[in-house]
């Protein structure tokens, strides 16, 4: 056993997002019969981006949105609060996949991004927003070559702007640490937030504007009612017009579109309060969210009131594609996060972590968001987010209101949009091939980076597993 579990003796099995005081009360469930213009099911970002949109859009359109438990309880309200541009799960995930509309995919990406910060700020959404940008660091010296090439790479396609190579002095005169050899600044792309807090105030903002929100209101079945649909809950029904899915890693209401999605189980820690002399002893003067270049990295951040945020590595799959809440606490992973931690800031010896928690991440094969319609185009859906959606669910909730309206936008005609990924195979299938290609991206890790023959035949095929 690591020396490092002492730090976690404290330790709250619990998100410290949700962990808040100010956590809003809420809204009574839906008993009854309910009518409106627009259903939408799902209270997580997704949810929330289409009912506020739809709102903006339309103040005249009747608007109900459900929630099964309460608004933000999963990975709305349990993610590191990374909030990234990127519409393709990062740029290189983008240029390997849609390297035709690369440029139009980040500029629609910068310009969601920019309207979140805008809505943030319209709506006095107090959720720490901070335009930071993100921090990509090298640990082994492969990794910082990778990087090199990388920036050389991007640099020459003219997909740079913003984005600073950094070599050891430099990333350590960032973020102090003996284990940075490089780092990649991508200084607008990001931004860091309280992500709990992000999701509660999208729900004053929608109630503010008319929304009626319900939860504590599963959303049970789903079917054509009619012109329109009709979705049955515990207490009650409600009739609409249209109705937009954004229940991501939870089974859709739609059959067809589970096969494209299953859950990757996500683990982080969060520290006490740093002092002063402790923030001191490793710098982050600007903040930045960070990432190492590893295939199973780690994510880490500040927070508003000086802890550090340290996630990621272990990504777990259960089998089945079950979403469970025992799943949630894992302490081998714990003990494994806390000694990583160390091992990057030994200088931190003796903080202690507060609280330790877990959360199901919505993935796909292609590891960004996928769309689709349903009855008719009454029903439109996104999922697949896969861990980026903190600012990419905003972008998916106008794709969903535009596939409602029928409209050509040019969101609409994104091949991202038009085209699903390679769905998942059946058990024990899928088990077998996600655990192949997790011990694979293992050993590419221990062995330069070098993608043995499974993970070129993944690459090849467009398949994949990341977190």
């Amino acid at each position: 056993m690591s020396r490092w579990t002492t730090s976690l003796a404290d330790a709250r099995p619990a998100a410290y997002w949700l962990d808040d005081p100010g956590r809003p009360d809420p809204e009574p469930a839906l008993t009854g019969a309910e009518a409106c213009d627009l259903l939408v099911v799902g209270g997580g970002y997704s949810g929330l981006w289409t009912a506020l949109i739809a709102k903006e859009r339309d103040p005249g359109r009747d608007v109900v949105l459900v929630e099964g438990r309460e608004v933000g309880w999963a990975a709305s309200g349990r993610n590191g609060g990374f909030c990234a541009a990127s519409l393709t799960h990062g740029l290189a995930n983008g240029l390997t996949r849609w390297p035709d509309e690369i440029h139009r995919l980040e500029r629609l990406g910068a310009r969601n991004l920019d309207a979140i910060e805008e809505t943030v700020a319209r709506h006095a959404i107090d959720c720490a927003f901070e335009r930071t940008g993100e921090l990509d660091v090298a640990t082994e010296p492969y990794q910082a070559r990778e990087l090199r090439d990388w920036y050389q790479e991007i640099d020459r396609r003219g997909l740079a702007d913003g984005v600073d190579l950094l070599d050891t002095d430099a990333v350590r005169a960032q973020v102090d640490s003996p284990t940075f050899l490089a780092g990649l600044w991508d200084r607008r792309g990001v931004a860091m937030l309280h992500p709990a807090k992000l999701a509660w105030g999208l729900k004053r903002a929608c109630l503010d504007l008319g929304v009626r929100v319900y939860e504590h209101t599963p959303a049970l079945t789903l079917r054509s009612y009619g012109a329109g649909m009709s979705v049955r809950t515990p207490y009650g029904q409600i009739r609409a017009r249209t109705a937009a899915l954004g229940t991501n890693i939870f089974p859709s209401l739609v059959r067809r579109a589970r096969a494209y999605t299953v859950p990757v189980y996500d683990y982080a820690l969060m520290t006490e309060p740093l002092t002063d002399e402790q923030l001191a002893s490793v710098g982050w003067k600007n903040r930045q969210g960070l990432a190492d270049s590893a295939n199973r990295f780690h994510y880490f951040r500040l927070t508003a009131d000086h802890r550090i945020l340290w996630g990621g590595y272990d990504a777990v799959y259960p089998y089945g594609g079950r979403v469970r809440a025992e799943y949630d606490d894992r302490p081998q992973t714990y003990a494994k996060l806390a000694d990583h931690f160390f091992t990057c800031f030994p200088q931190l010896e003796g903080v202690r972590f507060t609280h330790a928690w877990g959360g199901a991440i919505d993935t796909c094969s292609r590891f960004s968001a996928f769309y689709g319609t349903a009855h008719r185009g009454r029903v439109a859906y996104a999922a697949g987010f896969t861990g980026l959606g903190v600012g990419a669910t905003r972008f998916g909730a106008e794709v969903m209101l535009d596939l409602l309206a029928g409209e050509r936008t040019e969101r609409t005609e994104l091949e991202m949009v038009r085209k699903k990924p390679l769905p998942f195979p059946p058990e024990p299938f899928a088990w077998t091939g996600i655990a192949l290609t997790k011990w694979s991206l293992a050993h590419a890790d221990t062995h330069d980076g070098r993608r043995n023959l499974w993970l070129r035949t993944m690459d090849r095929l467009g398949l994949g597993f990341d977190s």
